[in-house]
């Protein structure tokens, strides 16, 4: 019986190559217990995280299967170098590999572009034939019959109190940064609603009582949403998921994810310089409307974190001081921040490229903790030394104990306290050691 490993590769800690390691994961990912479910009855399968998994590059295996997610596809490449100089068939796939392909192939031996869910089982059945190709890319247009992910994987391991259900992938926007709009070109794509609801069901039939959504913006389709949110209620159960500001325009909808169980919603509040935004291609979001949305969201009930970037065109010293304001004055529970980094395959990097704004082609120095292109009101350097300053500032005490400890939303959700006060404290560990955070 052949057998494949799947690797989810951690990311380093700083240019020592140091690795990232946890003693648990809190937010496990989807993509490998998923990915085992479609790996045929005859082969054998195991898959592996990192940050919590030791990888033994001896060890009996016929094909590696290599994910790649943000910086983390650079351990990934040297991962793969390891097994191919032990004569392995190697293979990757997830976006960074999908619009990066040309870097991805100088280390393995085949990619997997986009979704994986018709191409896995051609590239397994074209390796049990010794036949291979460089490139498998068969782009999914539905989302039905995916198999329940193999979550019993997961529960081998050292995780939080939730696990990972798939909603929707893609996003109607095409922001010019965004890997997203690479892959899926505008298009939203929504999960039928009985198998989503089957999968929540597994989850709590496991013992678990939260769960989080993974779809990469769930309000592309608010009247699915909404359906979605009748069928959630009834299982009484917590839940989580990213979303848009554009929520706070659709009250009705609002009460619908409050009622089912919604409790943390992660908005890309991403900058507030509207100027920036624009030149993104993200116009439609108005840094304006930010503070109302977030209060209605918030008076709501609903957790708030957010993800924002430094490094728009419309960012100088004044803004990113004044994002640090922004923050503490809406209370934003979990914020996370990243310098914008053009990733190869992208718009952004294109006209970065064309418009000679690169500091460097060297792709491995594109992991988030400095700034690598030249924004137009304000240096790199000086973009990169206010990044750690703004991320110590919202990860001090002082500010913890304002946006969490102290938040009234809070105090009504004792466990959400909790849980709120473990995240910036395992956010402010990253931040201490200059290390760019991220949820595991």
């Amino acid at each position: 019986m052949p057998k494949i490993a799947l690797i989810q590769p951690t990311q380093y800690l700083d240019k020592s190559n140091k690795l990232c390691k946890q003693k648990r994961i809190h937010l496990p990912g989807l993509a490998l217990p998923l990915l085992a479910a479609m790996v045929p009855d005859n082969w054998d399968v195991e898959i592996y995280l990192e940050v919590v998994d030791e990888i033994d590059f001896d060890m009996e295996v016929d094909l590696v299967g290599i994910g790649t997610m943000g910086h983390a596809m650079y351990r990934g490449l040297d991962i793969a170098d390891e097994f191919k100089k032990r004569g392995r068939t190697v293979v990757m796939g997830g976006y960074m590999a999908s619009i990066a392909s040309e870097i991805a192939l100088q280390h393995v031996d085949s990619v997997v572009l986009g979704d994986a869910e018709i191409s896995l089982k051609i590239m397994l059945a074209d390796f049990e034939k010794g036949q291979l190709k460089q490139i498998y890319d068969y782009p999914v247009e539905k989302l039905e019959g995916l198999p329940i992910p193999r979550y019993d994987l997961l529960l081998a391991k050292p995780i939080g109190n939730m696990l990972p259900v798939n909603a929707g992938r893609g996003c109607p926007h095409a922001c010019t940064f965004c890997s997203i709009a690479c892959l899926y070109k505008g298009k939203y794509l929504p999960r039928p609603l009985d198998e989503v609801i089957r999968d929540i069901k597994v989850v709590r039939d496991l013992g678990f009582k939260r769960f989080y959504l993974i779809d990469d913006n769930i309000i592309s389709n608010p009247q699915y949403l909404g359906k979605l949110c009748q069928e959630i209620e009834p299982l009484k159960m917590k839940w989580s998921t990213q979303c848009s500001l554009q929520l706070a325009r659709d009250p009705e909808l609002l009460k619908k994810i409050v009622r089912s169980g919604g409790e943390i919603l992660s908005f890309g509040v991403e900058s507030i310089t509207q100027d920036g935004l624009d030149k993104l291609n993200k116009s439609w979001l108005k840094v304006e409307e930010h503070d109302k949305y977030l209060k209605i969201l918030s008076d709501h009930g609903i957790v708030l974190s957010s993800e924002m970037i430094l490094g728009t065109d419309g960012d100088t010293e004044e803004s990113i001081y004044a994002t640090r304001d922004f923050v503490d004055r809406n209370r934003i529970v979990i914020p996370r921040f990243y310098i914008l980094t053009p990733i190869p395959g992208t718009v952004f990097y294109s006209d970065l490229k064309k418009q000679g704004k690169l500091v460097t082609e060297n792709w491995r120095e594109y992991d988030g903790s400095k700034c690598i292109h030249k924004p137009d009101r304000i240096s790199p350097d000086r973009l990169t030394t206010l990044y750690w300053w703004l991320s110590n500032q919202i990860f001090s005490f002082r500010s913890i104990m304002h946006r969490v400890v102290l938040n009234p939303v809070l105090w009504r959700k004792p466990y959400m306290l909790l849980f709120s006060l473990f995240m910036n404290l395992h956010y402010r560990r990253y931040v201490r050691r200059k290390i760019t955070p991220n949820i595991y």
